[in-house]
């Protein structure tokens, strides 16, 4: 079939794209930007369109010829003004979807009951309906908490449950979920594209355990060999102080952690299972928590984590052009430049500029990057937590920490966009150049300020250049020599 996939660039879609291609199935991807797909193992297998779904041209065009569309796009953390967001996208994606004659879409949403909803989970209810009511035949997956390596959902789990032996909890840690192995959600995505019958309606889709937030914590505890944690519960925490917990336990920050504590309130249990009348269910079963929680920690002690949740660009992150790109439009434009020659070779000198960040930090004073990744979370930032997702090897479109890796040329180029909250745009470069035979690490820091609060901020943190940057320029080439192999010897 030939299927288009949106939000190839987020943890849900840049598992499904290879999913769908080892089924046999042609792929089209739609995405806003198409370098941010360059460097995927896949890339050379699919076509690309470059189109935002509230763009109604672009978006018909990139339906033609589809016959199964894969909706992935959902707002999360965004400002007051994501449902309207939603909305205006998936309303405009149906109307494409109709006109280019697509035969089906498959929509992945959150598992709703029939109460008051959260505002996220009501929106994604109000998008699937949307699908529903097109025209185009649509089938609305709808699933509670995720769990594989590199969720969100899992994330959160993970780190609350490794960092916390004793907690108090709000009253949602008792309300009951049933949640779905990435595997399982994926096997069901792909599976659509190959049933033949025309079906319009929504799934309930989950794993063959029910239980309480508290419950799932005892067993990722178990299987992750701590000792039993111990939980008590509080009567009254909002949804808000609660993501601002969350936030600072672990490294989803508190705009992504709210609307995943919001869809905890309510709870979240198949009423149903028809959608094994269309996809039959594996002769071994669904995966079972215990056993999810296993893969997971397999795959991250592997360091074989194939998307993250921070895959996805942080809400409101800037496209703007790079200041030495041909569409830069000019404006006042911060450098803080740097180089030094290193008796290392090129090659390992890259090896230690493509590991930066994450575990390994950033070569100069710890403390004072600790203290901007806890000032950035503290204003709503996605902070310095969000680590890597491979130890050593970096791709277009990667996070590491509270960085967006913008362009990779490997052995010379890493260039990183920062995604904290900053008055102006901000980028760094690091380098590997040869001068007269000798390998030269060169950095820079660019800063481009947006009004008087931009050039204030810039001139504020000038005095901590040289203590920041040049310990980083010295650090990271003395790492570089350090680690290099002895020379050869006749």
């Amino acid at each position: 079939m030939k299927c288009l996939v949106t939000g190839a660039t987020g943890y849900i879609g840049g598992r499904l794209v290879p999913g769908l291609l080892d089924a046999g199935h042609e792929v089209r991807c739609m995405v806003r930007s198409a370098g941010r797909l360059r460097d995927q193992p896949w890339a050379s297998r699919v076509e690309i369109a470059e189109a935002d779904a509230t763009d109604a041209e672009r978006t018909r065009k990139a339906l033609d010829g589809v016959e199964v569309a894969y909706y992935l796009i959902h707002t999360m953390g965004g400002g007051s003004d994501f449902a309207d967001a939603d909305r205006r996208a998936a309303t405009t994606f149906a109307a494409a979807a109709r006109e280019a004659g697509v035969g089906r879409i498959v929509y992945l949403g959150g598992l709703a009951p029939n109460e008051e909803l959260s505002p996220h989970l009501r929106s994604r209810v109000e998008v699937g309906e949307i699908f529903l009511d097109s025209g185009v035949p649509a089938v609305v997956l709808r699933a509670a908490v995720i769990i594989g390596s590199g969720s969100a959902s899992f994330e959160m789990l993970r780190y609350l449950t490794e960092r916390l032996p004793v907690m108090t909890t709000p009253r949602w840690v008792r309300t009951r979920t049933q949640p779905i192995a990435i595997r399982d959600v994926l096997r069901y995505l792909v599976a659509w594209a190959s049933v033949e019958e025309k079906v319009n309606r929504s799934f309930d889709i989950g794993g063959p355990d029910v239980l309480t937030y508290a419950d799932m914590m005892t067993v990722y505890a178990e299987v992750a060999g701590l000792p039993r944690r111990v939980i008590i519960p509080v009567p009254m925490l909002s949804p808000g102080l609660s993501s601002h917990w969350v936030g600072l336990v672990t490294p989803v920050p508190a705009g992504l952690a709210r609307p995943l504590v919001e869809s905890l309130r309510n709870e979240a249990v198949c009423r149903e299972h028809d959608v094994a009348d269309y996809v039959k269910d594996p002769p071994s079963g669904l995966i079972g928590l215990r056993e999810a929680v296993e893969l997971a920690l397999r795959r991250i002690k592997e360091a074989k984590v194939l998307t993250r949740w921070s895959s996805a660009s942080t809400p409101g992150t800037p496209s703007d052009p790079l200041p030495t790109d041909p569409d830069w439009a000019g404006g006042s434009l911060y450098v803080d430049a740097r180089a030094r020659r290193v008796k290392a070779s090129p090659q390992a000198l890259w090896t230690v500029i493509e590991a930066i960040g994450g575990e390994r930090g950033w070569y100069s004073l710890p403390l004072a990057w600790h203290l901007r990744g806890l000032l950035d979370r503290f204003v709503g930032g996605v902070g310095l937590r969000r680590g890597r997702r491979d130890p050593r090897r970096l791709r277009v479109g990667d996070s590491v920490d509270f960085w967006r890796v913008e362009e990779v040329e490997p052995g010379r180029l890493l260039r990183l966009r920062a995604e904290m909250r900053l008055p102006g745009l901000a980028w760094l470069e690091l380098r590997v150049l040869r001068h007269g035979g000798e390998t030269v690490y060169g950095q820079r820091a660019i800063f481009h300020p947006r009004g008087l609060a931009g050039h204030l901020y810039w001139w504020s943190v000038t005095p901590f250049h040289t203590l920041i940057f040049g310990r980083m320029l010295r650090n990271v080439a003395v790492t570089a020599e350090h680690d290099a192999p002895p020379p050869e010897t006749s």
